[in-house]
């Protein structure tokens, strides 16, 4: 029969693995639909992901703090006391040397018993991030305290170091576990609302549907909020498909190679000066709706593209000027962005020595803004893509790509 001072001695890994796959799989799933499909799907996992992972605490010897008080020793159990007492309680004064271990990580860890475990073991309580470990007696020394204080935090980082082994396995596994989860959950969603849709009757409002959402209490740690949404039903907004936007860029990347290859005819334009032969370009491919300084938003850009009356582009065009001029620029076009905008570039005219570096503060840089997410694929030398979160609305994510060309300068003419 386990005390509640064994450490390590309850759930079972493999349990407790199942257990919070299939919690997981169970929220994404009970979540109100228009709650889901209005939220980011990047937050909605990374939110997820922090919930169910298991944090394997860390000791933290360096903090480790020692107290004694006078106890009463019950030594009924001493052989040589047995006889005598035939076996009643019989207390003498002792000592008692409380050891306190500070930790970090989930302090629920320690009752889990990892894949490789002992039949013995260590035994201390747990209280608020510290362990306590008590070590009592009679005739104790220092000596004595100090082998027994390091034979428990021996053992207890011993399984630690198991418990950490099988928890990075499903740590590594949740971000693939939530994002299909998830995926998986808005299809069904957005299919079934494809089909009632499709009848062309007037949609029924649920009963009793939230207008709002808060998350639910978590016992087992102090856990993230989910990332905030609004529940109200879901529209899906029209968006420039993914392979128009790559042809608008292949169009402007198209134009930055005609002024590699001439460049005696571009190394003295300014900034407008080039954009405008990107707008020639442009128009040849979308009648003529590309258009410079146009009001969208808050602000002018430089490059927007219309489509039925709707922004479906926006980019703008600088050249290279260093790091704050990048953040500068991101800013910038954040704020010409409009809600519906959700594909946006900029393009980067360099004309500094060693572009190898400006691609990678370029990088660098972008990054380190606060409303980047994180880098999206692109296999391109001289481009990158992000992903980012809109001003207004952290739900709403923009796609940015940042294409950099190596334009003329006058000495190269």
């Amino acid at each position: 029969m386990s005390r509640e001072d064994h450490l390590f001695n309850n759930a079972d890994w493999f349990s407790v693995d199942r257990h919070q796959r299939a919690e997981l799989q169970a929220e994404v799933d009970a979540m109100e639909g228009n709650r889901l499909l209005n939220t980011s799907i990047d937050d909605l996992a990374a939110y997820l992901v922090d919930k169910y992972q298991v944090n394997v605490p860390e000791l933290n010897r360096e903090g480790i703090v020692a107290d004694q008080r006078e106890t009463k020793i019950d030594v009924s159990r001493d052989p040589m006391r047995m006889v005598l007492d035939r076996g009643q309680p019989c207390y003498v004064a002792g000592t008692e040397v409380h050891i306190e271990v500070p930790f970090s990580g989930d302090t629920e860890a320690f009752k889990i018993q990892p894949t490789t475990y002992s039949m013995n073991p260590p035994r201390a309580e747990i209280r608020n991030k510290v362990l306590l470990i008590k070590i009592s007696g009679t005739n104790l020394t220092p000596e004595k305290v100090k082998s027994e204080v390091e034979r428990t935090l021996t053992s207890i980082e011993g399984n630690l170091k198991h418990l950490r082994t099988n928890a990075e396995v499903l740590n590594r596994d949740l971000p693939n576990i939530a994002r299909s989860a998830i995926d998986r959950r808005r299809k069904n969603l957005l299919d079934n609302q494809s089909l009632v849709s499709s009848l062309g009757f007037n949609l029924k409002e649920r009963e009793g549907a939230p207008k709002t959402y808060s998350a639910p209490e978590i016992k087992r740690k102090i856990r993230p909020s989910l990332p905030p949404a609004s529940s109200a039903p879901f529209k899906p907004e029209p968006t420039l498909t993914t392979a128009d936007y790559e042809h608008i860029l292949s169009v402007i990347e198209s134009m930055a190679l005609v002024m590699e290859r001439s460049p005696s005819a571009f190394h003295s334009m300014d900034e407008e000066s080039l954009r405008s032969h990107f707008l020639v370009q442009l128009n040849g491919h979308y009648e003529g709706q590309a258009t410079g300084e146009t009001f969208n938003y808050e602000g002018k850009t430089d490059i927007l593209i219309r489509a039925e009356g709707q922004n479906i582009f926006i980019a703008e065009c600088k050249f290279w000027g260093g790091p704050k001029v990048l953040i500068d620029t991101i800013d910038q076009i954040l704020g010409y962005s409009s809600w519906r905008d959700t594909k946006i570039a900029i393009v980067i005219f360099s004309r500094n020595k060693g572009f190898t570096k400006v691609l990678e503060s370029m990088k660098v840089t972008t990054l380190s803004h606060p409303n980047c997410k994180r880098e999206l694929p692109l296999k391109k030398e001289t481009s990158s893509r992000f992903l980012f979160a809109h001003r207004d609305d952290p739900n709403r994510e923009l796609t940015l790509t940042i294409l950099a060309f190596d334009v003329p300068r006058k000495d190269a003419a």
